[in-house]
């Protein structure tokens, strides 16, 4: 018990040591209420978790109690403890200190063998807890730890754990030594078994060994802090036994048992209470109860005085501090409030002076001190602000004025403030803001402005004023303008304007446009189909309005009756023709007409034109005009009103007319069929006629409908404009223009109504409808529609040939050209164009003689000798010769032949082949022609160029070849022309390569120049190469004269920086070509030189003045220095100089031999005299000086060797004996050291000197001998260097010398002496110039230095009046920067820092997790803020990097969106090509077809005809033979590989054309010349007139299969590749959907779409398929036909020559052969026949095949149909996700 005491009495001077000085109480700083026992009182606040006998009586048993008999007892706490009556009682509650006698007869026990008990104090409030003393009645815990609480339970921190074993008990904790205050350990001095009892635990919250440096700190002050403490007991003590006896009683004598519990304390009031009163409902009468509640001083209220006191709260609440009290502070509020808070925020605001802000500020006041009146309110200025009244209501309307009516709350005449005052919005004005100002309406309070701006547009309003109602806002309008802000322009009205009336009118074309409404910004009229304009009217382009004859019916098409006849004219070239079409009707007296009229477009009464052309004098008195209906008129239709006698018609036809009106119009609907019949019943004199009225005749041209204006609502309507227009319409005639078929130019006006009447009949302008053929465009003449046709076209359409022509095409017509002497008519047949021959003549301009005749009209027999039957017409000349004869009367052998033709066979006359070295036509036939020598009777070769020798059988010279083999050739060796030709060696006479070739040409052709020549070899134009040699690269020159450059431009090949053809000079800003290694820059000083170039000899740059040298960089000429900062004119003795310029850097002067000093001035050493008359020396003095000279060398370098060995020390030899002699002096010195040295010692020290003297003396000899042997040596060595210096000098002065003569020499080369000499003038011109300037700069006043003397001088004296202003104001500003270092210094950063980085900011920077001002990372980087910390910093990074996240997805997201619009995009743009390409693989498949099947007819009708005139008996043996002849001679017009040159060729072009008409129109000529060929042939069948069209045929079917044949295979290769693309197409497509199922999200509208294009597609390539199918059947059908008509022919032609002989033997076999030919021609047809039929079953299969493509294709659409599917499933989920990331839910 006494050492209970002890300790206690220790514990609590160590805890009084801590605590602050009570002595001067609350009034003069910090003060704290008496410590005690924070249990007495609060039993009921005391709990354990464990107590024995709580619910029946326990035993127990004491292991040391051993002194009575009795040691087991029992417990039971069921009853309260009473020190007489219940005794057994062991409640948590007897541990509390009570200082009486039974003091140790009561205790706390818990239950037996329980090891997990706490005991805990709640406290009802703060408390400060000092220690804790625990005495135990049984043993001390083996493990318990104490914790405690601040907030009431919700958190728990420990002080301390006490362990017997630490380690086992709580791994990881520390077990010390306790190093801070708030240290958390575990210790074991209070945990061992010893003693058994009345044992304590003692624990110090403030460890007494541990300096507190500041006690009232808040980290003190948070240790000491408690709401709750709790002890857990974790292990009981034990004696083992009961690890080995499980039994139930060995566990009741281990329990835990404390007889006494003393928490110290006292309550917590920050230092601003001495004492502590009892909380509500705690008894005030308990004894030594420490109690919670503190009785704050310093204006502190609170528990535990943690507030201020109201109304004092103009400083923060903080603890008391030693003698500073923090004392509360009483808020200001000049006397309007009694409420007020804290604001941090304002604290700092005011530098920490006063933070308090009033509340609930009375008398309409506001603000932190109730300083400022209310809003609404100002401050009256001649009142106190404590008054009472001193603010006064605001008088302002709170619509117009800002923030409802507020006004200045006070007057400030520095920022523009009136007490008082309103302020009105921004659109309102007056006093009290209660009106709107001028261009405003509408005052209101939710108007920011207060009133509206009247947005009046000025275009229309009067005036142009913005000015409106101030009520309703409504603008004052112009005439023509509405609406609220006169901004719309009225009905049928647009182009708001400034113009008087505001807006136009519409003025839309009453017939372009539906209606007289348009737009009203653009004024775009609705125009009706192809209208087109802003009154829509003009028409589109291709489209046209319509004459008012438009509705033309031509007699010579109507139904002729009673004798009239059909009368074709011929237009005359150069004429306008009065008629329209191709002729006339001609019409007898009783004549009847019958027109047809089917294509009335528009519902109206219409003018009958009747144009014709009178044949007899008089006029046609009756005829007679019926309209004929379909049947009787509905009462409700537009002609309901007509009578039957309206049809009827009778008009009379003046014979000086050409056209009539009638005057009664006849009533037409749309889409009713009408005939109007004409009958010409009389004319008028018709009996005085000869022959009665049988000769009356009447020329009918056609008919016209023209509609009746005057029945248009445009002109009938009653309004002014259509008065106007009906009026207009008639005064400009309109109606008559179009009733001659020579017309007069319509007039603007008329076209201008005549197309509003064309727009509404026909509702809209017509299209021009071109033909392709027979027009030059696709556009036509606006007015009236007539197309620009090609020559001798006619029609509107231009799709007729004019009467006289023929021929329709794309070239146009071809005059008929008939002959006026041979033919009937000058008309011919529209297609052939044949004429209609007289008797006698012939041909298809019947301008010929019958075949074998000439000379038409006089027609004679041909002179041919028998060898022809025909001959020009015009000429005679014969054609066709045979027996291989020639010449315009057969009367000379053909090329190639020899003999006498006029002869006869008979007299051996015929002509024969000549033998060189073969017949013609043997291949091998290499002459010209050839001759039979009179005298020996030899054959003469005249052969042909490039063959020689007798028989042509050799190559001459200049050509090469092997003509004696079969198929030889001699062809001209290829050498550009550059061999002799007359020499046999100058090519191979057998491969032809070039050997000897001319010209300084060279290679197997002789193509290219000679090395070193250059030029063009195939022109014989190879020159020699010239290059400099010294620009040019040494490799590419044998010498100075032989240099290669480039064989095609002569470019040699220069060195570096060299130009120009022959490398002659240097590149820009570059010099020195005479070096020969190339150009060197000029280095011009850019600032210094005048341009960057220089002299291309010398190198010399054009300097500025002030400057020299050869790059500029120097001073200039005669001056030394640095040019940068100053150049020095050179002080030299001119007397001594050797040239007026000195050293450049050092100014030195260069001196004459004998003279010396900087400035020349002086006898140089070794001469002497008086300067300038210098006498050299006398000998002896050369002789010394050298000697001199030799022994500073030599001293010069004993004293580098000196040197050396001072810094490196000698080694090698003599590093050993330096060593010893170091030891032993070493050994010397520590003799010498010992302070008891001996006699042994000093006799050793002495023979350690004595042996240290010799070895010196051994090594100074040995050094001096060295020395002189070094020095012999270097003696040695400076001669030889002498000697070496002398050679290489003479060797240095050789090189340089000839270097110099060689450089000199290449600069007289190049040189320019005349410029050089110009350019020496022109230096020395500006070096005179210069020394001008220099002396007059010097000497002349004012000049630049007197200038520069004077500016120092004023400088100077400035400096010294500023001088002691300067030096005040350096004074005043560094004592101005010594206090501002000095409040730097006293800155506070701990509050910015703490909330800034989120931490207490005194905490060093390595401790603080969180960083603050200067901190830096281990990186260097400045640290502030991080994990859990709650600063603005580490707010903000957290804000930023969420929306940076936020941000990211958004991208993603939004690239994830805007990829899959991309996709969709290009599958939809894809598709489209796709259907484009098969359309247009389409198109050009089916013209191909068309084309061929036309070709495949006419082939077709061909055959037919020539089986029928094989077969008809009419067919006599001459006419079949003449047909044979003429399909013999027919021929492809090319051979076999120019044809297929020709398609391939033609296959090349027309990759890039869109049809096949265009090449059927390129090869327009070559069918033209097949037409003139057929043409010849038919002139020679006389006989059989009926072949001519057969033969024609068979000609143009040829042509045209070729035509055709080329045309299909390009067409058939481009709808193959089309048809492969589309599947490619098809392919990618789906591939491209496939892959994108996750990713479209709003395909669902565009797949449908694109199904439905794939649907059309699998269509189109469907027909693509089947049109290319038949398209290459029947290519393949006409090629075939082509083929084998073109082997027949060149196997006929090729036996032409043995069928002529035949032919001569017998004529009855020759009529025999034509026979069989035609019958092969027969055959060969049948053959075709049956091809074809094979083609249709191939056609049939493909069919097939494509059938079954065309599934595959619906299936892969059934595939695309369930992809769609999933698409729009994706899409709602992709909806979804955007619409969450646009909620951010």
């Amino acid at each position: 018990m006494q050492a209970s005491l002890v300790m206690l009495v220790c514990v609590l001077a160590a805890a009084v040591g801590q605590e602050p000085d009570h002595s001067h109480g609350c009034a003069h700083g910090s003060c704290y209420p008496a410590t005690g026992d924070l249990l007495v009182g609060r039993e009921k606040n005391l709990k354990a978790s464990s107590t024995c006998g709580m619910r029946r009586k326990e035993p127990y048993c004491i292991v040391s109690h051993l002194q009575d008999e009795k040691k087991c007892f029992d417990c039971d706490s069921r009853r309260p403890y009473d020190p007489v009556y219940n005794t057994i009682n062991h409640r948590i509650e007897n541990v509390i200190t009570t200082f009486k006698p039974h003091r140790k007869k009561s205790w706390w026990q818990s239950e037996n063998g329980k090891s997990n008990v706490f005991i805990q104090l709640d406290l009802e409030a703060e408390f400060h807890f000092t220690h804790l003393i625990m005495t135990f009645k049984t043993f001390r815990p083996a493990a318990m730890l104490i914790e405690r609480s601040a907030d009431f339970g919700r958190t728990w921190q420990i002080y301390r754990y006490f362990s017997h074993d630490c380690a086992a008990a709580f791994p990881g904790v520390s077990q010390g030594p306790l190093r801070n205050i708030n240290d958390v350990i575990c210790e074991s001095r209070y945990s061992d078994i010893e003693p058994s009892t009345e044992g304590e635990v003692i624990y110090r919250v403030l460890d007494p060994a541990i300096w507190i440096e500041d006690p009232y700190s808040p980290n003190i002050q948070n240790q000491l802090k408690i709401t709750n403490l709790r002890v857990n007991f974790t292990k009981l003590h034990t004696l083992g036994d009961n690890l080995l006896d499980p039994r139930p009683e060995i566990k009741e004598k281990y329990y835990y048992a404390i007889y006494e519990l003393v928490v110290r304390g006292n309550c917590f009031c920050y230092g601003h209470a001495s004492e502590c009163a009892p909380i509500d409902g705690i008894r005030d009468d308990i004894e030594g109860m420490v109690h919670g509640r503190c009785v704050c001083n310093h204006n502190t209220r609170g528990l535990n005085c943690e507030l201020c006191e109201d109304f004092h709260n103009d400083l923060p609440w903080r603890p008391a501090e030693g003698r500073n009290t923090n004392a509360c502070k009483k808020c200001n509020c000049n006397g309007h409030s009694n409420q007020c808070h804290f604001d941090m925020a304002v604290y700092l605001a005011t530098g920490n002076i006063s933070g308090g802000v009033c509340d609930e500020c009375q008398h309409n006041t506001m603000g932190r001190n109730c300083e400022m009146c209310k809003p609404f309110y100002y401050k009256d200025p001649i009142k106190d602000i404590r008054d009472p009244r001193v603010c006064i209501a605001c008088d302002c309307d709170p619509d117009g004025s800002q923030n409802g009516g507020m006004c200045d709350s006070h007057t400030d005449p520095s920022l523009s403030m009136v007490g008082g005052q309103c302020r009105c919005k921004a659109n309102v004005e007056g006093p009290r803001c209660d009106k709107c100002k001028t261009g405003f309406f509408g005052l209101s309070a939710d108007n920011p402005q207060g009133c509206q701006p009247c947005r009046c547009d000025h275009r229309g309003t009067v005036s142009g004023s913005s000015q409106c109602d101030p009520v309703s806002g409504d603008c004052f309008c112009k005439r023509l303008v509405t609406g609220r802000s006169c901004d719309q322009c009225l009905t049928e009205h647009w182009a708001l304007s400034h113009d008087l009336n505001g807006c136009r009118g519409c003025e839309c074309d009453i017939g372009g446009a539906l209606d007289n409404h348009c737009s009203m910004e653009s004024g775009q009229c609705r125009c009706r189909s192809h209208m087109t304009g802003r009154q829509c009217m003009q028409v589109e382009s291709g489209y046209f309005f319509m004459a008012m004859d438009h509705f033309l019916y031509e007699a010579e098409f109507a139904k002729m009756g009673q004798g009239s006849v059909l009368e074709t004219r011929e237009h005359q070239p150069g004429r306008p023709a009065t008629w329209t079409d191709i002729g006339f009707a001609r019409a007898p007296e009783g004549g009847t007409l019958e027109f047809l009229i089917s294509n009335i477009p528009y519902s109206m009464e219409y003018d009958l034109l009747i144009r014709y052309e009178s044949q007899m004098p008089r006029d046609w008195e009756e005829v007679r005009i019926t309209v004929i209906r379909p049947g009787p008129i509905p009462t409700s239709s537009p002609c309901g009103n007509t009578i039957p006698d309206d049809d009827k018609l009778t008009v009379s036809l003046p014979a000086g007319a050409r056209f009539v009106v009638p005057p009664q119009p006849v009533c037409l609907e749309r889409g009713v069929t009408y005939t109007l019949r004409f009958e010409f019943r009389r004319y008028q004199d018709a009996n005085s006629i000869l022959n009665g009225a049988a000769n009356a005749v009447l020329l009918v041209d056609s008919i016209a409908l023209m509609p009746r204006y005057s029945s248009m609502e445009m002109f009938n309507a009653g309004d002014p404009a259509s008065n106007n227009r009906k009026q207009t319409y008639e005064r400009y005639r309109c109606h008559e223009g179009a009733k001659s078929v020579t017309r007069p130019l319509m007039s603007d006006t008329c076209a201008k109504l005549i197309t509003s009447v064309s727009a509404i009949i026909n509702d809209g302008a017509l299209p021009c409808n071109c033909d392709p053929q027979g027009s030059i465009s696709s556009m036509c003449d606006v007015r009236g529609g007539q197309c620009r046709c090609r020559p001798n076209v006619i029609g509107r359409r231009c799709d007729q040939c004019a009467p006289g022509t023929y021929g329709f095409g794309p070239s146009g017509c071809i005059a008929c050209g008939c002959s006026l002497e041979g033919s009937v008519t000058r008309l011919c047949d529209k297609f052939t164009g044949h004429c209609q021959c007289r008797p006698g003549a012939f041909g298809q301009h019947c301008d010929r003689c019958q075949a074998g005749h000439w000379g038409f009209p006089s027609c004679r027999p041909c002179q041919c000798n028998g060898h022809a039957d025909e001959c020009d017409q015009r000429n005679g000349a014969c054609t066709n010769c045979r027996d291989n004869t020639g010449g315009d009367k057969c009367d000379r052998c053909a090329n190639g032949y020899y003999g006498n033709p006029v002869l006869g066979t008979a007299s051996g006359g015929q002509c024969r082949p000549c033998p060189c070295p073969d017949g013609p036509n043997s291949g091998r036939h290499f002459a010209a022609s050839c001759y039979q020598d009179n005298r020996n009777r030899q054959i003469i070769c005249n052969c042909n160029q490039g063959y020689t020798g007798a028989r042509c059988e050799k190559c001459a010279p200049g050509y090469y070849g092997n003509p004696s083999q079969p198929g030889g050739r001699c062809q001209p060796c290829q050498c550009n022309n550059n061999i002799d030709m007359s020499d046999m060696d100058a090519c191979d006479r057998q491969n032809g390569e070039c050997r000897k070739c001319l010209y300084n040409t060279e290679g197997p052709n002789c193509g290219i120049c000679k090395s070193g020549y250059f030029g063009d070899a195939s022109r014989r134009n190879c020159r020699k190469c010239v290059c400099n040699f010294l620009g040019t690269e040494r490799s590419q020159c044998m010498d100075r004269e032989e240099c290669v450059c480039q064989r095609a431009t002569g470019q040699c090949q220069c060195l570096p920086n060299v130009i120009g053809l022959t490398c002659d000079h240097c590149t820009p800003n570059h010099w020195n070509l005479a070096s020969g290694k190339g150009c060197e820059p000029c280095a011009c000083d850019p600032n210094n030189s005048i341009t960057s170039s220089c002299n291309e000899f010398t190198g010399q740059c054009q300097c500025r003045d002030g400057f020299g040298g050869k790059t500029c960089t120097d001073c200039q000429e005669n001056y030394w220095g640095d040019p940068r900062t100053q150049c020095r004119a050179c002080d030299c003795d001119w007397r001594g100089i050797e040239t007026s310029q000195c050293n450049l850097v050092t100014g030195h002067c260069v001196c004459q031999q004998g003279v010396s000093g900087v400035r020349c001035d002086q006898c140089a050493r070794g001469f002497s005299g008086q300067f300038p008359n210098c006498q050299p020396c006398h000998q002896c003095f050369g002789d010394w000086d050298r000697i001199v000279q030799d022994l500073a060398v030599r001293t010069k370098a004993l004293a580098e060797r000196a040197h050396e060995i001072q810094t490196t020390g000698l080694t090698g030899a003599y590093e050993k004996a330096f060593r010893d002699l170091e030891k032993k002096l070493a050994q010397a010195q520590d003799i010498v050291k010992a302070r008891n040295a001996t006699s042994a010692a000093v006799s050793t020290l002495m023979e350690l000197i004595e042996d240290l003297r010799a070895q010196i003396g051994e090594t100074t000899d040995t050094l001096n001998r060295l020395e002189g042997d070094l020095t012999i040596v270097q003696d040695s060595n400076s001669e030889a260097s002498k000697e070496l210096s002398a050679l290489e000098r003479e060797a240095k002065e050789l090189n340089l010398t000839s270097e110099q003569l060689h450089r000199q020499l290449d600069i007289l080369k190049n040189s320019n002496f005349l410029g050089a000499y110009d350019s020496i003038c022109s230096s020395y011109n500006k070096s005179s110039d210069a020394e001008r300037r220099a002396n007059e700069s010097t000497t002349t006043r004012p000049s630049t230095v007197s200038q520069s003397a004077d500016t120092r001088r004023r400088t100077e004296r400035l400096i010294t009046a500023k001088k002691d202003d300067f030096n005040r104001k350096n004074a005043a500003n560094k004592r101005a920067l010594g206090d501002l270092n000095t409040r730097v210094q006293g800155l506070d950063m701990k509050k910015i820092n703490e909330k800034i980085c989120g931490a207490p900011g005194d905490a060093p920077c390595g401790e603080s997790p969180c960083g603050g001002a200067g901190c830096r990372d281990d990186e260097g980087n400045h640290h502030c803020g991080g994990l859990n910390c709650n600063g603005a910093v580490a707010v903000a990074d957290n804000a930023l990097e969420r929306a940076k996240h936020a941000e990211k997805e958004l991208s993603k997201a939004m690239g994830e969106v805007e990829g899959l619009f991309t996709k969709v995009a290009e599958a939809k743009t894809k598709a489209e090509e796709a259907k484009d390409k098969a359309q247009a693989a389409l198109d050009k498949a089916t013209a191909t077809k068309n084309q061929v099947e036309r070709s495949n007819n006419d082939l077709r009708d061909l055959i037919k005809q020539i089986r029928d005139f094989l077969t008809q008996e009419g067919a006599d043996p001459d006419s079949i033979e003449a047909v044979a002849n003429r399909v013999l001679e027919l021929s492809i017009p090319a051979s076999p590989l120019q044809i297929r040159h020709l398609a391939d060729e033609i296959k090349e072009r027309v990759r890039s054309l869109s049809n096949v008409d265009a090449i059927l129109a390129k090869t327009q000529d070559d069918v033209r010349k097949a037409e003139q060929l057929l043409l010849d042939a038919k002139r020679a069948r006389h006989r059989a007139e009926g072949v001519k069209t057969t033969a024609e045929t068979v000609k143009q079917a040829l042509v045209d299969a070729k035509t055709a044949q080329t045309s299909a295979e390009k067409a058939i290769a481009k709808a193959r590749a089309d048809i492969r693309e589309t599947e490619d197409r098809l392919a990618q497509i789906e591939s491209e959907t496939s892959n994108s199922e996750k990713d479209l999200n709003d395909a669902m509208d565009r797949l449908g779409t694109l199904g439905r294009e794939i649907s059309a597609l699998k269509t189109k390539r469907a027909n693509n398929s089947m049109a290319a199918a038949r398209a290459e059947e029947t290519a393949t059908m006409a090629r075939d036909k082509a083929n084998e008509a073109k082997q027949i022919l060149d196997g006929q032609l090729t036996d032409k020559y043995h069928e002529v002989q035949q032919r001569v033997d017998t004529k009855a076999k020759a009529v025999q052969d034509a026979k069989k030919r035609a019958e092969s021609l027969r055959d060969e047809a049948k053959e075709l026949l049956r091809d074809a039929q094979n083609k249709l079953q191939k056609l049939a299969e493909l069919e097939k095949n494509y059938e079954e493509n065309q599934k595959r294709l619906e299936g892969k659409a059934r595939q695309l149909d369930g992809l769609e599917d999933k698409m729009k499933a994706i899409l709602n989920d992709i909806n979804k996700q955007i619409q969450i990331y646009n909620t951010c839910q």
